[in-house]
């Protein structure tokens, strides 16, 4: 048995959208090594694979799988195999990884045209339906949920509801939210939700995941453009092998996923830790205001997740600068990714509790007053 408490402290917090601080317990849980061929460990994967399907909705007729890689594998997985040859791809992009999708589907050759909203700017419903009224041709519908670019939170259900009424295949890119922020996948219209094991259930990197509707899946047979990213034979092997990867898989971080699955139920599900987040953030706006620092969007269309602050307009200021200071301090927070003003990031994902916001205020009036 391994006791959490000789576990060394890490000697920074990770203020990040992923990877973030993870507990004792998951970084224990890979101190001990398994064989991909086991059925134990076999045994663990199909758990994982029922409680993910189970996380993102309660209705019959979806099904999870696992892929290898960072989150941008899963979404590559799924562009390149959802797509047919005759399919073409509409994304809707406010930010670098809805902009990354569109990326995915020119390396892959897939015909796709791009809502471009800009940074700031927000997916219109309204918009959405005349486009796909006007465009007969676009079969998939793209969408990041909270576009980490900037802490942007997406209308996915209302985008959704416009997707399935014309008849199309809807992704969201739950990258960054799936497990932190409250959602129905049945309800939201998504027939792939994508996410990644070091976001909120607060696992490791290492692999990402698809939460699919069954029969949307099912229909991707031969479709894919890659071996190792066939999102559909990689669901077929794990089916049919009862928890079987193609290929050789993460063996330590999915078993720290398991433990990280098993405290997010611990500590009271999904509701609980969107609380826990949301409060985080509350507290980091306040206080960070309080400091002088203004927030790049307004409250309502800002998610729990992570916050984009305007860079201080103060002779010699630097964010290199900034960001040494407060991980001397014991604290790491992410550089801007807008363009189009000077931004500096910080997120309250992860092991990372009201206390320790407290603590990074503190460390900041610190540094303001210095």
């Amino acid at each position: 048995m391994i006791d959490h408490a000789q576990m060394p402290d890490n000697p920074y917090l990770l203020l990040t959208p992923g990877p973030l601080s993870t507990s004792k317990g998951v970084k224990a849980t890979m101190l001990r090594d398994w064989c991909t061929w086991d059925d134990d460990y076999n045994g663990i994967v199909r758990a994982i694979r029922e409680k993910l399907t189970a996380l993102a909705t309660a209705a019959p007729g979806y099904t999870s799988v696992l892929m290898q890689g960072s989150g941008t594998f899963s979404v590559e997985a799924v562009i390149g195999t959802a797509l047919p040859q005759d399919g073409k791809l509409l994304v809707m992009a406010n930010g670098a990884y809805g902009n990354r999708i569109a990326t995915i589907a020119r390396y892959q050759r897939i015909p796709h045209t791009v809502m471009d909203l800009g940074e700031t700017g927000r997916p219109d419903p309204a918009i959405l339906r005349d486009t796909l009224d006007r465009s007969p041709e676009i079969s998939h519908v793209a969408v990041v949920h909270c576009e980490t670019t900037t802490g942007m939170l997406n209308p996915v259900e209302a985008l959704g509801k416009v997707v399935k009424a014309a008849g199309r295949v809807y992704i969201v890119d739950a990258m960054s939210s799936f497990g932190g922020i409250p959602m129905d996948q049945a309800e939201v219209g998504a027939d792939f939700l994508i996410s990644s094991a070091n976001k909120c259930i607060q696992g490791v990197p290492g692999f990402g995941f698809v939460v699919a509707r069954r029969p949307a899946l099912e229909a991707c047979a031969g479709q894919a453009r890659s071996l190792s990213l066939d999102l559909y034979e990689q669901w077929k092997v794990m089916e049919e092998k009862g928890g079987k990867w193609r290929f050789t898989s993460p063996t330590h971080v999915v078993r720290a996923f398991a433990t990280a699955l098993a405290e997010l139920e611990a500590e009271g599900g999904v509701a609980a830790r969107h609380a826990r987040y949301a409060t985080n953030q509350k507290r980091l706006v306040e206080g960070m205001a309080q400091l002088g620092f203004a927030t790049l969007l307004p409250p309502e269309h800002q998610s729990p997740i992570i916050t984009s602050f305007l860079s201080p307009a103060e002779p010699g200021y630097r964010f290199q600068d900034f960001y040494d200071a407060l991980k001397a301090k014991g604290f790491v927070i992410y550089p801007g990714k807008v363009t189009a003003r000077e931004t500096f990031r910080i997120g309250n994902i992860g092991e990372v509790y009201p206390a320790d916001i407290e603590r990074l205020l503190d460390a900041i009036a610190g540094l303001r007053n210095s």
